[in-house]
């Protein structure tokens, strides 16, 4: 159910951004639906594994040209950031958490709500003023660097790791790979 398979390598960053958006939100509001804790889990691990790959896919190419080209674009990454640790810090929880136990519906309830202030802080403010100071054809390029950051980066929280470009390019593949292989081995699902 990843946004990999359904977007065009001609979409440009804000569009591939939002629709990730759209596909965690939903994914963790089927969670919270939900009775059965089997499957509960399942959605909340593949809305994990995409909340991870989207924000990875971010700090390598969206927030270095937040930086450089947005009025303000240290101060919003630097808050972007620190948003990113809060996400991390509540999916490492999950992971850890029961699903059958009320707390994990608590924590899927406290991840949605970050999640959702995140999401509007980007979609309301910082997308826009994206489209506003980068052609068309930049946003179609970072649009295609993040669909291939996607592909590598890690699936599972890791809260101990830099959030910063270097890591993620450098670091970032070879932990996406474990994870992916710990997903396969495991059985756990990711998209």
């Amino acid at each position: 159910m990843t946004t990999d398979n359904v977007t065009s390598p001609n979409e440009d960053v804000v569009d591939i951004l939002t629709a990730d958006h759209r596909e965690m939100t939903e994914l963790l509001a089927r969670a919270t639906q939900t009775q059965d804790a089997e499957q509960r889990r399942d959605l909340v691990e593949t809305a994990i594994a995409e909340v991870m790959r989207h924000a990875v896919a971010e700090e390598m190419y969206v927030y270095p040209v937040m930086e450089k080209h947005l009025p303000n674009g240290k101060e919003e990454v630097e808050h972007d950031k620190q948003e990113h640790d809060e996400i991390v810090q509540v999916m490492k929880k999950l992971e850890e958490a029961d699903a059958a136990d009320p707390a994990f519906m608590n924590l899927v309830q406290e991840l949605d709500k970050q999640l959702r202030h995140h999401v509007d802080d980007e979609e309301s403010d910082q997308f826009p003023k994206l489209r506003a100071n980068l052609s068309g054809e930049q946003l179609l390029e970072m649009g295609d660097k993040v669909q291939k950051a996607k592909q590598l980066a890690p699936t599972r929280p890791h809260p101990s790791a830099p959030h910063s470009e270097l890591f993620h390019k450098s670091v970032g593949p070879g932990v996406g790979m474990i994870d992916r292989l710990r997903d396969k081995l495991t059985g756990r699902q990711t998209g």
